[in-house]
């Protein structure tokens, strides 16, 4: 979903397991839908590990706890690595995470996410940790992303880091703009390039 970045601020979802890759973000099987509705891949982010095989949520998994919601997911180091599928980053928006913090993210899903208006945010080893922390002492903690700053903060600890983004792509989610709605927005620029070489 095009949404606007600017500061977001939220209570977090942990998933402190290093390692998830693609087909526990969103199994195999899903691939084939036809598709792209938000809610459908929302509906199975994590598809195996939220449910029993007969459908009824596991009590155990974090994303049917009540005690965590929002709109931000921490996770451990090396999240949505394995393959290349979008749909991982279709999942993740479509349940309604708008960004996702680790230590680690594999390259081509960090850029399946940014695609798909889901900011990754990348932290040292020591402020994951600490969030984890944070976050099981008090499930209500928030964090404050300000996406503008690239700053990160733990507002229980008031603990900060900054954390990179490509300036392309940080136009692009601070704008709401996709590739293409950042080509048509240089249309005027891109005739006058053309015009001047005719």
């Amino acid at each position: 979903m095009k949404q606007k970045f600017d500061i977001i601020e939220s209570t977090c979802v942990p998933l402190p397991l290093e390692n998830v890759d693609t087909d526990q973000i969103i199994p195999a099987r899903f691939l084939k839908a036809t598709t792209r509705d938000e809610k459908f891949f929302g509906d199975n982010l994590f598809r195996d590990w939220r449910y029993a095989a007969d459908g009824t949520p596991k009590a155990d998994f974090v994303l049917n706890d009540p005690r965590y919601g929002g709109c931000i997911l921490v996770a451990g180091k090396n999240f949505g690595s394995g393959s290349s599928r979008e749909h991982a980053a279709w999942a993740i928006a479509g349940y309604g995470f708008r960004v996702v913090i680790s230590s680690f993210f594999a390259d081509i899903h960090k850029n399946n996410e940014l695609n798909n208006f889901v900011l990754p945010v990348v932290v040292s080893e020591a402020f994951l940790q600490e969030l984890f922390e944070s976050i099981a002492a008090d499930p209500a903690m928030k964090v404050r992303v300000d996406v503008p700053g690239q700053t990160v903060t733990n507002l229980a600890t008031g603990r900060s880091e900054r954390f990179e983004i490509n300036g392309y792509k940080k136009y692009c989610l601070t704008h709401a703009l996709d590739d293409i709605d950042y080509l048509l927005e240089q249309k005027d620029k891109i005739e006058a390039f053309e015009r001047a070489r005719a």
